[in-house]
């Protein structure tokens, strides 16, 4: 699924590479239509996974790890899920895409003030929602 997704992003971008006005955008505006792509995917009902029988994969040594304590991921993962779509990417920008205030201003077509703003307000609510679920853990 994600390499078909590269490519109709690509394939798009080639279609629409006249769209394109100022080059050192590129980065941002290839998200802006792999996200789009993803999205469209997911109302179709595309992006569904194929299901298959877990007894045909236990005894695969491939997928074996070792056993540890996932709760942390296990607690960032649900709390990720649990916010908002606004804060889930500026998050991610911020985080994962290392941009800066200003570039995910651009990307996002939005004031810095909002990009600090928003992003404070997704930090804040991802430390609660992990201590909560850190508390649910527990009982």
């Amino acid at each position: 699924m994600a390499d078909d997704l590269v490519q109709d992003t690509i394939e798009r971008a080639l279609r629409r590479s006249t769209q394109l006005r100022d080059v050192e955008r590129l980065p941002g505006w290839l998200r802006r239509i792999l996200h789009n792509l993803y999205v469209d995917e997911i109302r179709r009902g595309r992006g569904k996974m194929k299901e298959q029988d877990i007894a045909e994969l236990a005894d695969d040594l491939s997928l074996s790890v070792a056993a540890h304590d996932g709760a942390a991921m296990r607690e960032f993962v649900s709390a990720m899920a649990r916010l908002s779509v606004e804060h889930r990417q500026i998050l991610l920008l911020a985080g994962l895409e290392e941009m800066n205030y200003r570039e995910i201003a651009e990307e996002l077509d939005i004031p810095i003030g909002t990009v600090m703003s928003r992003l404070a307000r997704a930090r804040e609510k991802l430390r609660g929602l992990m201590q909560r679920e850190a508390r649910e853990i527990e009982s």
